[in-house]
């Protein structure tokens, strides 16, 4: 009764929702802040004020959000937690600026990073070229791999949990393919930088498309948006739901020369017309248009994942180096099944994979100063076992 397609997909499994009580979540890389209240007012406003928008079809190009996020990158350069702040004025950090100006037609917006990553997948890759990916990465490039037929080619990552440029860059042209990654990468935390993108693109065939995932960036990477300038096979991928503490509202968007975005755009034509609801529209606006509230936020969340990192290091914790919004760390003499159950038991999630290779390993997501001290108190108590 179900097709052949259907038996051989492998759905992505997202962090714990608990029903049964009140957890510290700190499993699922959501922001621990809410939206900035003029978004809450804007959007609140934006119903009262025009009952009859919920009635009607959305704009479907999205056209005042893109033109909101094309400023709003403009305005931090693309890495929030470096952002200068004066006031409710961002400029972005020196080594941020971008040496151009983002406009409208650049931006491509859709319903969360994962949909608009599922027309990446369909406008740019094919079932007859292995789509080089890195071992250890957001789990949801497989699961689109799968559901396009598009077969993959996984590339270990380095000792040090860094991706293997060099093998990645040697697969893909002997596959003559495009290749996808996280930067930082998801769930380890280490990023490249500008320049060894630079690198990449450069030694890549230039008639593929480029995907660089920049889902965690505004935590401490370093943004590739400035290289769109050189490479007109670059996208980058990015979203609302991390820095922009809007997981719930689901926006994502891609940053890409016109004729991609073009492209991109075609395919969701081809699905569904109408992708952002009028409300995300109007709530994503305002979001933009406060950068300065995202930036303080960005940079509390930095500055507590650097807390966090030395006390678990003090603590006898391997810990990956991270650019992101969590950490990835591993208890010697503990396997991450444990770790993970111990913590839950004392009313905290984090997150655990089975995936052979980093089984040991729990994703800690950063939460306020309050969560992170309670956390580590619970962890104190698994050193003294």
């Amino acid at each position: 009764m179900i097709s052949e397609r259907m038996k051989n997909l492998h759905p992505y499994v997202p962090g714990e929702q608990p029903k049964d009580r009140v957890y510290i979540k700190l499993n699922a890389n959501e922001n621990p802040y809410p939206p900035a209240p003029e978004v809450i007012k804007a959007t609140g406003a934006f119903v009262k004020k025009n009952p009859m928008k919920l009635a009607l079809y959305p704009d479907p190009d999205s056209l005042s959000l893109r033109a909101s996020i094309a400023d709003m990158l403009n305005k931090t350069g693309g890495v929030l937690c470096r952002a200068s702040v004066s006031g409710k004025k961002c400029e972005p950090a020196q080594e941020d600026k971008i040496p151009f100006v983002v406009t409208p037609d650049m931006i491509y917006a859709g319903n969360g990073s994962d949909e608009v990553l599922s027309f990446v997948f369909y406008a740019f890759f094919d079932s007859a070229n292995r789509l080089v990916l890195p071992e250890f990465t957001y789990s949801f490039y497989p699961v689109y791999a799968g559901f396009y037929n598009i077969p993959t080619d996984v590339i270990p990552l380095n000792a040090d949990w860094t991706l293997d440029t060099a093998e990645m860059l040697s697969r893909a042209k002997a596959n003559g393919s495009g290749i996808i990654f996280a930067n930082p990468n998801a769930p380890t935390g280490r990023g490249l930088t500008r320049d060894e993108v630079r690198a990449m693109i450069k030694s890549a065939d230039s008639d593929k498309v480029f995907v660089v995932d920049e889902a965690y960036c505004d935590f401490g990477g370093e943004s590739c948006i400035p290289l769109l300038s050189e490479f007109r096979n670059l996208v980058i991928v990015r979203t609302f739901s991390k820095s922009l503490c809007s997981a719930g509202m689901r926006l994502g968007y891609i940053v890409a020369n016109p004729e991609l975005v073009n492209t991109v755009t075609t395919v969701k034509n081809s699905l569904n017309h109408f992708p952002v609801d009028a409300v995300a529209q109007a709530a994503g606006k305002a979001a933009c248009e406060n950068p300065w509230y995202y930036a303080e936020c960005a940079r509390k969340v930095a500055c507590e994942r650097d807390d966090f990192i030395r006390f678990l290091s003090e603590n006898g914790w391997n810990v990956i180096p991270s650019q992101t919004n969590f950490v990835f760390a591993q208890k010697p003499g503990m396997g991450g099944e444990e770790v993970y159950q111990r913590i839950k038991q004392e009313g905290i999630l984090v997150r655990h994979f089975s995936t052979k290779g980093i089984e040991d390993y729990v994703r800690i997501t950063i939460g306020t100063k309050k969560q992170m001290n309670e956390l580590k108190r619970v962890i104190g108590r698994l050193q003294s076992v």
